[in-house]
């Protein structure tokens, strides 16, 4: 059950940790075609007990090794040679990332077993459909979709790894410093192929707070003074970048974007296949990411539901992986999360509620924002919620195709609709800094097509008759939904967006009927 699994889950900070250290573990290698797993194994064991281990495909087979010591990489490391020279002049920067290839490979026999290799992305979207189709139910297409999509175990190792890989390069300058992921790649909410946000982060404060109480004196190094937070940030990261590009192994396409929001260097990490964005320390954004982590794992629908919904807005062009004016993941998360707060009862607490059960150790005060809140799941009580996933699916739907964008905006703190500060089209309160809206960037076309296809999905859902389209062999339930809403329906979206056609009367009035009688049997429950 969902409470037994809150009840063994660990914070966020410790799993974190836990897959830092791990990464200081591990190495990748770039391996022969033809490779014997036991030989493999057999050799690396040479140097140190190999704890676990994957293959993947990327550009040939990769494996990636996590030993139970730090150690036996450098054992490791002294064994292996320096590329021949002969055609191309090499960085001599010896890093955990190695080619292995056969001596004499004739001599190899072929292994008899194929190698498993772990999927470090997800199906086309036309396969899932397939697969959907052959569900029992709209719940169980959800979950479908949901493992489908996911990261893998596998996966975020290879992400922690590429964020331990910077940090090697970030320690020759910054020795106590450390790359740490956040976003979509830790807050359960990651789907495979995402890129890989990381940042990194000098402050071990809690460690020099108490070290600084011994002794006569005050002491304090002597560091170069810049006018600006800002104007650090961005030489950190230019140095950094230039790093990267220089003599980085397999760092490509490095881009500084010093002059964001938020300074970033993005480049392209070949040996991983990972996009990745570098930055500097954001709190609030670690924050954010332990917020939705907490929420992931309170309750297995939030997850199921959160994917559902953006694979759904993704396949209708309601988000893009490029900035523009539509509706972010993030926004779109939050919608959800808003949502499941809203439900009677609800699903998952409020952010003040989280507030609440926070403890001296989870207080987080961030530039004069309160981001507290409290980190250990087992102090949060379960939901008494019972509602089906795909119950709440079209619940999804229904609520935000009838929400008032005019008047009300979103707010997680509060957990629900208040007066809209000003007058952005779509207005949804960013959980920590108050005075900002995460989806400002949305325009009134943008809300206007999301209402329309959340309406569209909405009647699909209530009106299908499953049967029916299963004996035509047409997609049904979630694969149904996963489908452009085609040029044949476009009047009937236009009655539905006006709200004239008797159809949608009639099946507005069945919904409120269903509604009651839901209610009705939830009170009797009762």
């Amino acid at each position: 059950t969902d409470a037994e699994v809150s009840t063994r889950k660990k914070t966020f900070t410790e799993v974190q940790t836990e897959r830092l250290d791990q990464a200081e573990r591990t190495v990748l290698i770039k391996c022969p075609s033809k490779l014997s797993e036991k030989k493999l194994l057999q050799y690396l064991s040479s140097h140190g007990n190999v704890k676990s281990h994957f293959f993947f495909e990327n550009r040939g087979i990769n494996a990636l090794v996590e030993f139970s010591e730090k150690s036996s990489i450098a054992s490791l490391q002294d064994a292996v040679g320096i590329p021949n020279a002969a055609e191309h002049h090499v960085v001599p920067f010896k890093s955990r990332l190695f080619t292995f290839t056969l001596k004499n490979p004739l001599s190899q026999p072929a292994e008899e077993t194929p190698l498993h290799l772990s999927p470090q992305c997800h199906i086309p979207v036309n396969d899932l459909i397939q697969k959907l189709c052959l569900a029992d139910n709209i719940s169980s297409q959800m979950y479908i979709l949901l493992n489908e999509y996911q990261l893998t175990e596998e996966n975020i190792k290879l992400r922690f790894l590429a964020c331990s890989l910077v940090r090697d390069f970030a320690r020759a300058y910054f020795p106590d410093s450390t790359v740490k992921p956040f976003g979509s790649s830790v807050n359960t909410f990651g789907k495979l192929g995402c890129d890989v946000d990381m940042f990194l982060d000098f402050h071990d404060t809690q460690k020099q707070a108490t070290k600084m109480k011994k002794g006569p004196f005050e002491m304090e190094f002597l560091m170069k003074r810049l006018p600006s937070e800002r104007l650090a940030t961005q030489r950190i990261l230019s140095v950094i970048g230039d790093c990267l590009d220089n003599f980085g192994p397999g760092c490509v396409s490095v881009q500084k974007i010093l002059n964001a929001r938020c300074p970033l260097v993005k480049f392209s990490h070949q040996p991983t296949g990972f996009q990745c964005d570098l930055s500097v320390s954001n709190s609030i954004a670690i924050r954010s990411s332990e917020l939705l982590y907490i929420y992931g794992c309170l309750d297995s629908r939030v997850r199921a539901l959160v994917f559902t919904i953006r694979c759904w807005a993704r396949v209708h062009g309601l988000t893009n992986s490029a900035p523009g004016t539509w509706i972010t993941n993030f926004s779109l998360t939050m919608m959800v999360m808003f949502f499941l707060q809203k439900r009677s009862p609800p699903i998952i607490p409020t952010l003040d509620q989280l507030k609440e059960l926070a403890d001296a150790k989870d207080k987080h005060i961030i530039g004069g924002y309160d981001c507290s809140f409290v980190s250990d799941l087992k102090k949060i009580k379960p939901t008494k919620n019972t509602e089906s996933v795909d119950v709440l699916l079209g619940e999804f739907f229904e609520y935000f195709g009838n929400f008032d964008f005019r008047r009300n905006s979103i707010n997680l703190r509060k957990g629900k609709e208040v007066n809209k500060p000003e007058s952005s089209p779509l207005y949804i309160w960013n959980p920590f800094e108050q005075d900002l809206n995460i989806s400002k960037n949305v325009n009134q076309p943008q809300l206007e097509k999301f209402i329309a296809m959340a309406r569209e999905s909405a009647w699909i859902l209530q009106k299908e008759d499953k049967t029916q389209r299963i004996i035509n062999k047409e997609p049904w339930g979630l694969a149904a939904l996963l489908i452009p809403f085609g040029k044949h329906n476009s009047t009937k979206m236009k009655n539905r967006m006006k709200g004239i056609g008797s159809e949608t009367i009639r099946s507005l009035l069945d919904s409120l009927k269903l509604n009651n009688a839901n209610s009705q049997q939830k009170a009797v429950g009762k």
